[in-house]
């Protein structure tokens, strides 16, 4: 059975879609990662897709969607929610339903980025991510109660990368 983790930020167009790229296809099925904005910008930064198409990860089924899509009633049941940038952590979030393990992950902005210094941005925070997305696969989650994963997420959250 997989975990499904829903990743948040406040325009859901770089850091919480790569995050999402990251936990699917490194998790390799034990992880069921989607990704939402609380003001989506609507459409994916084209460096975040770029940053994942480095690992061959399909990007077709990307979008920028609203954190509201997964508090409707139909929608997975989440087993964690994290957030990826300060503002969304910041943020009053909707009531997820199954009541998920909240973790906090904080990256600096790569879109926020002007000019040439861009694109090195955005394959740092992708370098950043992918630190935290191994820490957490690397732990037994299939095994830990909901006071060991949030404790899990805070620690991984604490990490200097």
């Amino acid at each position: 059975m997989s975990l499904n983790i829903l990743i948040l930020c406040t325009g859901n167009s770089a850091r919480s879609v790569m995050a999402e790229g990251l936990l699917n296809h490194l998790g390799q099925g034990r992880v069921v990662a989607y990704s939402a904005g609380s003001h989506p910008a609507g459409k994916v930064h084209p460096m975040a897709i770029q940053q994942l198409h480095s690992i061959a990860y399909d990007t077709q089924s990307l979008s920028s969607k609203s954190w509201h899509v997964f508090a409707q009633p139909d929608a997975p049941v989440m087993d964690m929610v994290i957030t990826v940038c300060d503002n969304a952590a910041n943020e009053v979030c909707p009531i997820w339903p199954g009541v998920p393990v909240q973790g906090h992950w904080g990256f600096s902005d790569p879109a926020a980025v002007q000019g040439e210094g861009q694109a090195a941005a955005f394959a740092d925070i992708f370098a950043q991510i992918r630190q935290r997305v191994t820490a957490l696969l690397a732990l037994p989650l299939e095994r830990m109660s909901s006071a060991e994963l949030k404790q899990a997420l805070q620690q991984i959250g604490q990490q200097t990368v």
